[in-house]
């Protein structure tokens, strides 16, 4: 899947470069590429022009990159069962 990090990378630009052309704080861009925030639509707009990617196919880039723990059978013994049962994180 083609992810905002993706077309950032095969620009060859470090979030810092990329927050600063697209006017955005470096913490907000991190948010936004992890999908623990929307961009709101000015945003979405100079994190285009900053890409060179045409606006409108900017929302399909902007699903998470990071790997949910569940995908891999992540299990941690539940502390009310005496540890004898798994619980997925």
């Amino acid at each position: 899947m083609i992810t905002l990090t993706r077309i950032r990378l095969a620009h060859g630009m470090s979030k810092a470069k990329l927050a600063r052309r697209a006017e955005l704080d470096q913490s907000r861009l991190s948010k936004i590429e992890s999908g623990r925030d929307r961009p709101y639509e000015r945003e979405l707009a100079r994190l285009a022009s900053a890409l060179g990617f045409p606006p409108e196919h900017m929302q399909e880039l902007l699903a998470p990159t990071s790997v949910d723990d569940q995908s891999f059978g992540a299990t941690q013994a539940s502390p009310h069962d005496g540890g004898k049962s798994g619980v997925a994180l």
